[in-house]
């Protein structure tokens, strides 16, 4: 995997809107490939927080959203 794409994972998951299901999709990570990444790369304190903040957040998970897309409706289109 390279830098570049351990970077953008990274990023997804710290946004809050981002889907795991979004991960999955763009890498073929699994929510626990994800979870196992994040341990690797953040600090101890940054992984609990993030862990924290995303257990059970129904906005990263599909299954508890109302809405099939990945992408915010908010973001311009190029």
């Amino acid at each position: 995997m390279s830098k570049f794409d351990l970077d953008r994972i990274i990023e997804m998951c710290w946004e809050d809107r981002t889907p795991f299901e979004a991960i999955t999709y763009q890498f073929g990570l699994k929510e626990e490939d994800t979870i196992k990444i994040m341990r690797r790369n953040l600090k101890p304190k940054s992984f609990r927080v993030w862990r924290q903040r995303v257990s059970g957040r129904n906005t990263k998970h599909m299954a508890l959203k109302n809405s099939t897309r990945f992408k915010s409706t908010h973001k311009r289109k190029l």
